[in-house]
């Protein structure tokens, strides 16, 4: 059975943290230097805006410790971006069909737990969507038109994670037919904060938020309480949300279909694609994973939008250390058992195509 596939980058924007935070570094002067408080610095990167907010008191440190994190997000960037010349996924799709390629421990490490939450979701999620690029345009080139089945019917065959063979102890990777294309913009993000987590506690510091796109993970404490975090109705406002959740150890991860998308004769076309159609899936608006790690909620939330409501949600009662919350098309809201009496309900979203 061909593998499917979940097309795109994860809707960004999805989990707003509703605790007030600044996007440049901004304080309270009249504050003694030493007393806690939120120092946030912002950037581009990825494909999305960071943020990094850190509860302290410790200005030196904090900057130089988000400047490591800033650093470490475009490191990892140029090893895992398709829009970069010389990364190792461009490497390892120019050389597909023909050859394995050496990569970074990194990357080979990326694609391993990509195969995983593939294995997970039956396909849903797969790397090599890469090879329906084009297709469909959702970015800067979008053009509001649906491509012809035959042009889709096309490429499908070239999506097809089980024909990436990753060889760790040689440190390579192989895309084994010439159209096959892998693209981690599905779990690069989440990667990457895993990684920045790890450098602020390593620099001492406990109490943190790290935001980009539609994934977050956050730390300790923001002044003595967790982070409240927010989870966006899908049909409303940008800055409305449906639901809280107190967190204070863990990642939060959106997937929705209202970021990147186009309205054509009363449907919405977006950007996570079903591979058995080729086409945007229809089961969910939005999928939202808390989990330990951000890189296994980034693919998960991906995955088990196009796996759909009712499937998705028996998923993730099956993973340990997972948990979700996911708005169906026809606008119900299921939230994994782990959540019950957490998350505090606003209101129902906004019931709209």
């Amino acid at each position: 059975m061909r593998a499917p596939v979940a097309a795109g980058l994860q809707a960004c924007l999805v989990a707003a943290l509703l605790t007030a935070c600044t996007g440049a570094p901004e304080r309270d002067h009249a504050r003694p230097s030493k007393e806690p408080y939120a120092f946030s610095k912002q950037t581009v990167t990825m494909g999305s805006s960071l943020q990094v907010t850190l509860w302290t008191g410790d200005d030196p440190g904090a900057t130089s410790a988000i400047d490591a994190v800033f650093a470490e997000f475009d490191r990892l960037d140029r090893l895992l971006s398709v829009w970069k010349e010389g990364s190792d996924v461009l490497r390892m799709n120019a050389a597909a069909g023909r050859e394995p390629v050496r990569v970074s421990p990194e990357t080979i490490e990326v694609l391993t737990v990509a195969r995983q939450i593939s294995e997970w979701t039956g396909g849903k999620f797969d790397v090599t969507f890469g090879a329906l690029s084009g297709l469909w345009k959702f970015d800067q080139d979008q053009d509001n038109e649906i491509p012809t089945r035959a042009a889709v019917a096309a490429r499908l065959p070239d999506v097809d994670y089980a024909s990436l063979d990753i060889d760790a102890a040689r440190g390579t990777a192989f895309l084994r037919r010439p159209g096959m294309r892998a693209h981690l913009g599905g779990i690069g993000k989440g990667y990457a904060i895993d990684r920045a987590a790890a450098i602020l506690r390593a620099r001492g510091f406990n109490d943190f938020m790290i935001q980009s796109g539609g994934d977050l993970f956050v730390s300790g404490h923001r002044g003595g309480r967790p982070w409240r975090l927010g989870i966006r109705d899908p049909r409303g406002p940008a800055d409305r949300s449906f639901a809280t959740l107190d967190l204070s150890n863990g990642t939060f991860s959106t997937s929705g279909d209202y970021e990147r998308f186009f309205m054509k004769d009363g449907r919405r076309y977006h950007h996570i694609l079903d591979p058995d159609l080729g086409a945007p899936a229809r089961g969910c608006r939005s999928v939202t994973i808390v989990a330990d790690k951000a890189v296994i909620a980034d693919g998960l939330s991906t995955g088990v939008f196009v796996l759909g409501p009712d499937t998705g949600m028996a998923l993730i009662e099956r993973l340990p250390n997972v948990e979700g919350v996911i708005v169906a098309a026809d606008n119900r809201v299921l939230v994994s058992s782990g959540l019950q009496g957490k998350l505090a309900m606003i209101g129902p979203p906004t019931d709209a195509p």
